[in-house]
């Protein structure tokens, strides 16, 4: 049997099973409400650091969000003040080109009226340097905007160029498109007329211009082109044509057209060159050399030659009477100074004479001369 000490007597007394069960149940329970004091406990601290965790992370969720505010409205902020920065450059570049400007326009009237006023030379020489000064940067102006244009022009021109040679070819599919030769610079397209069966009646030099205004020197230069491959036509096609000339015309010795007209003119000149082509070859039964002959004073090589000599000729002729005019004008302007100097020296010898009384002679050159203005 078990025995437990008395605490009041330190006897031991004997307990039973239903004792021992009670006493078992009174731990456990009291075991059981520790356990659940100390459960609860926990769970309090456990929710407590939730709790401040959580607003942890609210107040520090609260302070980013505050921050980002603030970084976004400092951005703006610096934006704004960037913005209104390069404002107020550009309105202090305009007000400095302004200022310039009218500064300009003061040194300029103020320039001219020193040279009014004063009459004086340095002032006249200013107005000259800062006249010279803005007609130069007017002339780079005008060169920039130039060669702008001119390299529009220029990729205008090929593209025309290219689309021209497209259409030839669709229109003439037995004729044949050569390279331009080197040494050429003025052509653009070279065809080589053919029958169908694939004989050669003859080449069309075609130069395409696009420009602003129409100019009698491109005349010269596609006819000596043309003598260099022996063209048979040669042809420019051009935005601006000849005053009194609407769509085509032939001006010495060269077909102008229209860009629009290009093929219908083509269509014409080619069956031309077919026509005498076969007109050449019905005459092949005549002699040899008299045959020869005829075909080199028909040839294009030989129709050069002398359009190449008459040419040169004109061109002496224009020469020889421009260089008249040149010396006419030197011996009319050496005659009026050798008359000045004469005049200058007679009114000299005049004063001195007349200073001098009788004690100063004449020359005799001068004595002549006065009896001839006598006469």
């Amino acid at each position: 049997m078990d025995t437990i000490l008395c605490p009041n007597c330190g006897k031991k007394v004997e307990i039973n099973e239903a004792l021992k069960h009670q006493i078992k149940e009174q731990v456990f329970e009291t075991q059981k409400e520790e356990l659940k004091k100390r459960e609860k406990e926990i769970q309090i601290r456990l929710e407590k650091k939730i709790r401040e965790e959580f607003e942890f992370e609210k107040r520090n969720s609260a302070n980013e969000l505050l921050e980002t505010k603030e970084r976004n409205r400092k951005q703006q902020e610096e934006l704004l003040e960037m913005n209104k920065l390069l404002r107020s450059l550009k309105e202090d570049n305009e007000k400095r080109e302004i200022e310039n400007q009218k500064k300009l326009n003061e040194e300029r009237e103020k320039i001219k009226e020193e040279a009014v006023k004063n009459a004086s030379e340095k002032a006249r020489l200013k107005e000259l340097e800062l006249e010279k000064k803005i007609s130069d940067m007017q002339k780079s102006l005008d060169e920039a905007q130039r060669k702008s244009q001119q390299g529009s022009q220029q990729l205008q021109g090929e593209i025309m160029e290219l689309d021209l040679e497209e259409q030839l070819k669709s229109a003439f599919m037995f004729d044949e498109f050569m390279p331009i030769p080197k040494g050429i610079e003025g052509a653009d397209i070279w065809q080589k007329v053919r029958n169908r069966h694939g004989q050669e009646a003859g080449s069309i030099l075609w130069e395409i211009k696009r420009t602003k205004a129409w100019s009698k020197n491109w005349l010269p230069k596609l006819r000596e082109d043309s003598r260099k491959v022996n063209a048979t036509i040669c042809i420019i096609v051009s935005d601006m044509l000849p005053p009194n000339v609407e769509y085509y015309d032939r001006q010495d010795g060269v077909w102008i057209c229209s860009y629009s007209h290009t093929v219908v003119l083509a269509k014409v000149l080619r069956e031309s060159l077919l026509q005498v082509a076969i007109a050449k070859s019905a005459a092949s039964h005549k002699d040899e050399k008299l045959q020869a002959i005829y075909d080199y004073i028909v040839s294009e090589a030989f129709k050069h030659k002398i359009e190449a000599h008459f040419e040169s000729v004109k061109t002496l002729k224009e020469d020889l009477d421009s260089e008249k005019r040149l010396m006419e004008r030197v011996w009319k302007k050496r005659e009026i100074q050798i008359q000045r100097l004469d005049k200058s020296m007679s009114q000299m010898f005049g004063e001195i004479q007349g200073i001098t009384g009788s004690a100063q002679q004449l020359p005799v050159n001068l004595q002549l001369k006065e009896f001839e203005e006598n006469i």
